[in-house]
């Protein structure tokens, strides 16, 4: 199957919408008054097998907003330190953030054939109450996600692996997990995409997804 054929799939796997793992770390759990603090997105693609596979990966640390609340419990969960110098040099608007973050996003919506993006995330419902919280702060007009549905892998992963925690469901799925590393939107964010692409490729492998009947029927379009 040609690559192009692949990306066609794409679009078929998931009612033309383009799958795009989110992570966010906050200053809260308030998506309205809380501050974003990272955010990372990793967008999805296809092989020629119909298996679903990582793509690339975008990180930003983002400033705070004006008037934006920051609990301490939460850089004490996170590790974050604001006042790093390193960081304060990189870090972007928020504005600024979710524009870098939507511009590939909208590419890759292009580049699949698809009509929208729609969000997945460990407990989703979180990330996306911030995205969609964020979008309306910064007047984003042309949000290339779906406003509310979203694939949450605490839920997928509870239903084929038995774990709920993104560590122990990571493990339980062959894929290594460094706890040193948790709690870093690019590092949830990659191992959130590895995980998603298992539980889809699972369900494929046992028959749910028959590639062989989607390709056939692309034949006779």
């Amino acid at each position: 199957m040609s690559e192009a054929s692949a990306q066609g799939l794409m679009a078929q796997r998931f009612r033309s919408f383009l799958p795009v793992v989110v992570d966010m770390e906050t200053g809260g759990f308030d998506a309205k008054g809380d501050a974003i603090l990272e955010i990372a997105a990793v967008t999805l693609s296809m092989d020629p097998d119909g298996n679903l596979i990582p793509d690339a990966t975008y990180a930003f640390h983002v400033t705070p907003f004006e008037g934006a609340n920051v609990e301490q419990s939460a850089l004490d969960f996170t590790g974050i330190n604001l006042d790093d110098p390193l960081r304060k040099r990189v870090a972007l608007s928020e504005s600024e953030a979710m524009n870098e973050i939507f511009r590939p996003v909208r590419k890759a919506i292009k580049a699949h054939n698809c009509t929208r993006a729609v969000l997945v995330g460990h407990n989703a419902a979180f990330d996306h109450g911030f995205l969609n919280s964020a979008v309306d702060r910064c007047n984003i007009k042309r949000n290339p996600f779906h406003p509310f549905s979203s694939f949450d892998t605490a839920s997928l992963s509870g239903l084929v692996y038995g774990q709920t925690v993104l560590a122990r469901a990571c493990r339980a799925a062959g894929i290594e997990f460094d706890n040193t590393e948790a709690h870093s939107a690019r590092y949830d964010t990659e191992r959130t995409a590895e995980l998603f692409c298992s539980i889809v490729n699972r369900f494929k492998d046992l028959g749910g997804w028959n590639l062989a009947q989607r390709e056939q029927g692309m034949d006779e379009l």
